[in-house]
């Protein structure tokens, strides 16, 4: 038997959810989400939602703590409301760059996030362009990581772009960059990138020829802008005609400082 189909949002991105609801012509369900005057989150779903399919829309985007606690609440009061499956829809999945120890005495946070929400009673994940991919394994519940890649490539394919060389900032983000070479037939470089401090990034070399080309960088996270400022001069330095940036979450926030 077909299970009801519904729809649940937060308040990361309302305008998200209201234009996904009016895309399938469901409604949002009826609940409150709100906060006390001490930061409490508070839910109260008012529509039954026992035995349904609930698809919960909340990007766990800045402020990522406050979107985080409101999403686990969510699914908890889903949870105890007897939902038959709760899917959560994250777009933007906070703390995704805490996906390793790079250094003694830090943590992963990304496993941390991915515990609670399982925890929490999420039975399925949907999220997009994820880090790294090895969050997927994170998880002990499905996990779909959608990909921004036919968007951005449709961009810079109508834009008839000549000697297109696709620029990885890094080398974790190699993958990605060579997706879009191949689909764009164009050349691949890496940049070759040190971070002295949280949130500067120092560009040391380019893998790769740039000269005379114009040069694509594509990267899934722009926060302060460190990386793809860095990156835009060492190239335009080493030759290249123009450079085009291509990024998926447009987080743009103030460079972090050191306490």
């Amino acid at each position: 038997m077909k299970k009801p189909l519904k729809l649940f949002s937060g308040n990361a991105n309302l305008p998200l959810a209201k234009g996904i609801s009016n895309y399938l012509d469901v409604p949002l369900i009826n609940a409150d989400v709100q906060t006390f005057r001490d930061g409490e989150v508070f839910v109260q779903i008012n529509e039954n939602v026992r035995a349904c399919d609930v698809f919960v829309i909340q990007p766990t985007s800045p402020p990522v703590n406050n979107n985080l606690m409101e999403l686990l609440v969510m699914i908890d009061a889903l949870k105890r409301a007897s939902a038959h499956e709760i899917n959560v829809v994250i777009p933007y999945y906070g703390y995704a760059r805490q996906d390793r120890k790079v250094q003694p005495r830090v943590p992963i946070t990304a496993k941390l996030v991915a515990d609670l929400l399982t925890t929490g009673g999420a039975t399925r994940i949907l999220t997009l362009d994820l880090h790294v991919g090895q969050i997927q394994g994170f998880f002990n519940i499905p996990v779909d990581n959608l990909f921004a890649t036919p968007v951005l490539y449709n961009y810079l394919k109508n834009k008839e772009l000549e000697d297109l060389v696709i620029v990885s900032p890094d080398a974790g983000g190699v993958e990605r960059a060579r997706a879009f070479a191949q689909r764009l037939k164009a050349s691949l470089a890496i940049m070759d990138k040190r971070r002295p401090e949280v949130g500067v990034a120092k560009v040391m070399n380019i893998i790769g020829d740039v000269k005379g080309k114009t040069a694509v960088i594509v990267d899934d996270i722009i926060d302060s802008a460190g990386t793809m400022c860095e990156s835009a001069r060492c190239i335009m330095e080493n030759g290249a005609k123009k450079v085009y940036a291509c990024v998926t979450h447009a987080v743009f926030l103030r460079r972090h400082w050191k306490i």
